[in-house]
């Protein structure tokens, strides 16, 4: 069975293995004006290559981040010598812990050995681990996209889901999700979906980047109002950091969690979906601000 999280420890030992590909996966918003292809070629993992994160989506969609095509997304990854037989492990240096969305879109389109390093590249310099500027060359691979309709929401079976058995839980920061702070893309709403609970990612990771484990991040969603026994639809500014969530809960084991592409920024552009503000009824939870 593939592990969801490798450590630091696990992946050094297991460089320059045949069947694996590791993937640097950061992703930064332009407000931060950090460039992730850049850091990449100041220093990665040795034999990591870079995945793109940022151009890995369907440049044809009205929002930003929204879910590649099966054939883009084969094509994108491919050319980064993923096939059929690899373990991809993924990592980030990235607050908005993006790893997680490359983990999200791998399982999207039907990747059976994919993992994150635990505490990402942070936890690897850290740790005095190697190294370099070195541009991998891989040769191109076979993986073939098998696309997974039930891992993804759009907008119309949000709006159907309302009131329903399903509960949405947003990634957001607490004041975004409150509409105490603005959204920071022109012309949106603040606040959130009506009915959602609100989890920052942040509530997730311990102090040195690794993530809670399986007993801390049930007690965070169960704070947060969330029944872990129920089925989840995640959310957040673009699509991001809602695979976060979902990672999460699949460390948790549960099936039944979906993300909603469009997520905050298609909702709250909507002049006619249904919006709230103020804290979830649970009680707002706590968390830095943050754009995703």
């Amino acid at each position: 069975m593939t592990q969801l999280l490798v450590s630091t420890a696990w992946l050094a030992e297991r460089l320059g293995s045949a069947d694996l590909v590791v993937l640097d996966a950061s992703y930064h918003l332009a407000p931060t004006g950090r460039d992730a292809a850049a850091e990449f070629a100041a220093g990665h993992v040795p034999g990591a290559r870079f995945l793109d994160l940022a151009s890995l989506n369907d440049p044809s969609a009205p929002f930003d981040n929204t879910v590649p095509t099966a054939e883009q997304f084969q094509q994108h990854v491919r050319a980064v010598g993923v096939s059929e037989d690899s373990h991809v492990v993924l990592y980030d240096d990235s607050p908005l812990k993006s790893a997680a969305r490359g983990w999200f879109l791998f399982t999207l389109f039907g990747a059976r050995n994919v993992s994150i390093l635990d505490g990402g590249l942070a936890k690897w310099k850290a740790e005095g681990r190697p190294e370099t500027r070195d541009m991998a060359e891989p040769a191109g691979g076979d993986f073939t996209a098998s696309f997974r309709p039930e891992l993804l929401r759009d907008k119309q079976a949000v709006l159907a889901s309302l009131g329903g058995e399903q509960q949405i839980v947003d990634a957001r920061g607490a004041g975004r999700f409150t509409a105490d702070e603005p959204e920071p893309r022109p012309g949106m709403a603040s606040g959130h979906i009506p009915g959602a609970r609100n989890l920052p990612i942040g509530m997730l990771y311990e102090a040195d980047g690794t993530m809670k484990d399986p007993a801390g991040i049930e007690a965070e969603f169960v704070a947060a109002g969330v029944d872990v026994e129920r089925p989840v639809i995640t959310s957040c500014g673009s699509g991001v950091t809602a695979a976060v969530l979902s990672l999460a809960l699949a460390r948790l084991g549960k099936r039944d969690v979906a993300l909603y592409d469009g997520s905050w920024s298609e909702w709250g552009s909507d002049l006619d979906t249904p919006k709230a503000t103020g804290p979830a009824k649970s009680g707002e939870q706590g968390g830095a601000p943050r754009l995703d």
